[in-house]
């Protein structure tokens, strides 16, 4: 764990870890691939999720640490949906990968109110882990809802873009505000930098995509 932690730079008082540093360089990445439909965001996203599992787990951050598996699992998947679309979902490009797609506005409602049920059941088990349940075990989370919160939001764009949805970049965008909130409270200082340039990413993307779903691209 010292590598880790290893000083790179400061910011202010606050100093800037090897492991926060890696981790805006790689998660910037995937990203920017994914906005310009790139299927090589991919691989960079296997890497991304390793080093954000060590990085929440010194944080205590633990909705998001449980977050990492999960997130590999959609990420395998998006690989495989990316590149293996249904003949009725291949894009016009004659690439054989999947089109762009939205969602309707019924399917869009069932979401924003999954969203919201399982933030709240999910932040409040977290809320007890430590305090009520486990204590001694885990410290407890300082910002269980918050926390949940952005998990289950970064869950619901992972999905949707793994299934190359134009609306997981609405998530996203819901995800990069909520994250602004929760990197300042939990008192980091490059991550809501980091954070300030997914936002500007995930602007652009809406429209890149919006233009590939025109093209049925």
């Amino acid at each position: 764990m010292e590598f880790w932690n290893t000083i790179i730079f400061e910011l202010g008082v606050r100093p800037v870890l090897l492991i926060d540093l890696l981790s805006a360089v790689f998660g910037l990445t995937t990203v920017f691939l994914a906005g310009r439909n790139r299927k090589s965001n991919f691989y960079v996203g296997y890497l991304y999720t390793a080093l954000l599992f060590f990085m929440f787990w010194q944080k205590n951050l633990y909705a998001n640490l449980i977050l990492q598996p999960i997130s590999l699992g959609i990420n395998i998947m998006g690989q495989y949906r990316w590149s293996h679309p249904k003949k009725s979902e291949e894009s016009a490009s004659g690439s054989g990968d999947l089109k762009v797609s939205m969602l309707t506005w019924s399917q869009r409602g069932g979401i924003v109110l999954l969203v919201l049920v399982l933030a709240l059941v999910w932040g409040w088990l977290m809320s007890m882990m430590g305090t009520k349940w486990f204590v001694g075990y885990f410290p407890a989370n300082p910002l269980p809802y918050l926390d949940c919160c952005v998990t289950v939001l970064i869950l619901t764009a992972q999905t949707l873009s793994a299934l190359k949805k134009w609306d997981c970049w609405i998530a996203w965008l819901f995800v990069n505000i909520a994250n602004l909130t929760l990197y300042l409270k939990a008192g980091l200082v490059f991550m809501p930098i980091v954070s300030c340039l997914y936002l500007v990413n995930g602007i652009w993307s809406l429209f890149t995509w919006y233009r590939l779903y025109k093209k049925n691209v």
